[in-house]
């Protein structure tokens, strides 16, 4: 892979993303608001449809939380709290296999119902079927980088380096050089996650931001038996 195509993948690409991401959801918030909803396809199908949401949703928010841990924070904070890097990185096995697992066979039961009942796949839209495809490949190498790529090279640490690298782009200062040398699958999942980025804000993902913030403080809803006539 030519320095050139390195340099826009690791530089210029993960800008292009977040933009189309924040400016997608600006668009859709403002003039679009209604039409923001996850469209939901119980009455087609309800069994799945709860074993995969359930599944997939407890998984997915214990591996954001992982990758806040893994990639937000620096290492050298984990090594002033005494945590070495096997302790840190056994735990994060364990942790991010057992969510890994749970938001993997999530999305897997809700693709194969999307893709193999007829009357969800008939009032899904190829946007619902790309995004489908896109979360269960994103996972499936997010849990081969892990468990395949990673001890196939014992002295890559994702840590110091595309970690580094991830918090860079924030201080518009991301050096590409530090993703040279990172194993291929890695590389991928890092492209894939940044590719959902890219049209998160015009599929139904667009929900999971969408949250109804305003249930914090709108009065309570009182209920009152209507009287009978004459009592």
């Amino acid at each position: 892979m030519g320095q050139g195509l390195q340099f826009f993948l690791w530089t210029i690409y993960p800008y292009l993303a977040l933009a189309s991401f924040f400016i997608g959801i600006i668009v859709r918030f403002k003039w679009f608001p209604y039409q923001i909803t996850a469209k939901s396809s119980e009455l087609m199908e309800r069994k799945l449809l709860i074993i995969g949401s359930i599944c997939f949703h407890v998984g997915i928010i214990m591996v954001f939380f992982g990758h806040v841990a893994g990639i937000i924070i620096p290492k050298a904070w984990t090594d002033a709290f005494g945590i070495t890097n096997e302790q840190y990185h056994l735990f994060a096995m364990v942790m991010g296999g057992i969510a890994g697992v749970l938001a993997l066979v999530g999305m897997f039961v809700l693709t194969y119902r999307r893709f193999t009942n007829k009357r969800v796949f008939a009032m899904s839209s190829l946007s619902d079927l790309i995004v489908n495809l896109s979360l269960l490949t994103e996972m499936l190498l997010g849990m081969a980088s892990s468990f395949i790529a990673g001890p196939l090279n014992p002295s890559f640490n994702y840590r110091t380096s595309i970690a580094i690298w991830f918090r860079q782009i924030w201080v518009l200062q991301p050096d590409w050089h530090l993703m040279l040398n990172v194993p291929t699958l890695f590389k991928i999942h890092v492209f894939v996650g940044f590719l959902i980025f890219m049209f998160f804000p015009y599929t139904r993902l667009i929900h999971a931001i969408a949250l109804p913030y305003q249930y914090l403080y709108r009065r309570f809803i009182v209920y009152r038996r209507k009287p009978r006539i004459g009592a």
